[in-house]
């Protein structure tokens, strides 16, 4: 099938298709005319990444998965240590949203709104000492 037949099947752009073509995380067999020619296998696998970059992983992340996905021998302990560790990862990101939540809100909490130029939003975004 060609990339576009792929595209709609994977749900992912042409342009992303090619990219993992470029980076190998894809191989697409070439049609006599050089066309690249998708297989089922290639459509299950660009679903397999789209997914699994939906879900977070890194392209490097994504590569040792389908090597996981391809090893019939895989250990799922393996499998199971990369998404730990890309929990992990998300616990440490929602702390770092929440920390920022709570200073940008005692920055507008503190904040006026009114005519006068005085801002703490500003202050602290200009790196001056805001006031208690």
């Amino acid at each position: 099938m060609n990339i576009g037949t792929a595209a709609e099947k994977s749900n992912l752009p042409a342009k992303t298709i090619r990219y993992y073509e470029d980076i190998a995380l894809v191989r697409p067999q070439r049609a006599a005319n050089g066309y690249r020619d998708y297989s089922d296998t290639d459509v299950h696998r660009l679903r397999f990444l789209q997914r699994a970059r939906s879900l977070g992983f890194t392209l490097e992340e994504c590569r040792r998965l389908v090597s996981l996905n391809d090893d019939d021998r895989r250990a799922s302990a393996d499998v199971k240590a990369i998404a730990a560790g890309k929990i992990g990862q998300i616990e440490r990101k929602i702390a770092e949203l929440h920390c920022l939540k709570a200073t940008l809100t005692d920055l507008v909490d503190r904040c006026s709104g009114d005519d006068r130029p005085d801002c703490p939003i500003i202050d602290n975004l200009a790196g001056r000492r805001v006031r208690q």
